[in-house]
């Protein structure tokens, strides 16, 4: 058990001196640190490499007091491993060198071993499980299997999941066999993370806002659900955070597929959210990570703000409601996270 476990207790909805918090994104270009490791090394190569990865993990740790450190990586470093070739591009980000476009394209896919296909990425965690030394919980996570399938058939980062949203309406049988491929290669990605040392994992839907909730209900929501029963029959003591980006719309759904932790945007306000969630979740988030660009005392009164609305409600982690901005300045993060274990620490002990 880490030394600060504050953020495995809140996921397992347990009873914590202060809210424990940390954010989405918090290894990357928003820490000058950050910048100066990637200015010798392209994104892939700071992703295959171990020793970098530990590097630039740690760095929101010792520079920004966060109560968590997830290991720095990418959702699609699966991608290679099922024979779809992978780069990323200045200024375009993601591509895919051979989309998915038909049902020949699918059967082509490999359901990779996690171990062979990323190696590195187990090896990273148990270096940093290592360096870390209990000072705080290692997230492991993984992209969930529509956000993976939105890349694949888009070839690239999208606006409108034209391509995509056509082929799921359009190919239903090629579809079934895409979306049970990536859930199977997510499930055993995530069993061999907590095998490495992975101690909270967290399955990223980033893009699930675009679909309409019928349309998730039936196309996508059984491969997710796929996805939590498989990892939590194969190590239930691992708590497991589901971040459905934009799906606020339908967060009854969000709950029936499982896992342990409820991740929110910020498109919903955390007191209907604590009205809508069933208390077995735990309920991670949810402050506007452009909030962080305000000055102190608005930050102050954000966090205030959210902390109330979660009022006596256990099981909750304090985090941003997307990826913190690569302009955020460090300083106001740092605050932000100061806040939080501040007021938090007030608001328990006045409880207690």
């Amino acid at each position: 058990m880490a030394e600060n476990d504050l953020l495995i207790r809140a996921a397992r909805c347990e009873a914590t001196e202060r809210t424990p918090v940390w954010m989405m994104r918090q290894a990357g270009r928003f820490l000058p640190e950050y910048r100066a490791v990637r200015a010798k090394h392209s994104f892939l190569e700071m992703c295959y490499t171990p020793e970098l990865v530990v590097e630039v993990t740690l760095q929101p740790v010792d520079l920004i007091g966060v109560d968590a450190a997830i290991i720095f990586s990418d959702i699609l470093v699966v991608f290679p491993g099922m024979g779809l070739d992978l780069d990323f591009q200045s200024g375009k980000g993601p591509v895919i060198g051979n989309p998915v476009s038909s049902a020949h394209d699918v059967d082509a896919l490999a359901i990779p071993d996690p171990e062979v296909s990323m190696g590195y990425v187990m090896e990273s965690h148990r270096l940093l499980r290592r360096e870390l030394a209990g000072r705080v919980p290692l997230i492991g996570f993984a992209g969930a299997p529509f956000t993976l399938a939105s890349y694949a058939i888009e070839g690239g980062s999208t606006r409108d999941f034209q391509r995509c949203k056509a082929f799921m309406f359009n190919e239903p049988a090629a579809w079934d066999a895409l979306m049970t491929k990536f859930a199977k290669t997510v499930t055993a990605y995530l069993c061999a993370q907590i095998d490495a040392g992975a101690q909270v994992l967290q399955l990223f839907d980033s893009w699930v806002g675009a679909v309409a909730p019928r349309d998730y209900a039936a196309s996508v929501l059984p491969y997710t659900k796929m996805v939590l029963d498989g990892v939590k029959a194969y190590d239930s003591s691992v708590p497991l955070i589901h971040f459905a980006n934009g799906a606020t719309s339908m967060l009854d759904l969000v709950q029936q597929a499982g896992g342990d932790v409820i991740g929110l945007d910020w498109r919903l306000d955390m007191a209907h959210a604590v009205e809508r969630i069933a208390p077995r979740f735990a309920i991670q988030g949810n402050i506007d990570p452009v909030t962080l660009f305000a000055n102190e005392e608005v930050i102050d009164a954000k966090v205030g703000e959210i902390l109330a609305a979660v009022g006596t409600r256990p099981g909750h982690i304090f985090n941003l409601g997307h990826g913190i901005s690569k302009e955020t300045d460090p300083a106001r993060a740092k605050h932000f996270i100061a806040s939080v274990k501040e007021q938090s620490a007030q608001v328990r002990g006045a409880r207690a």
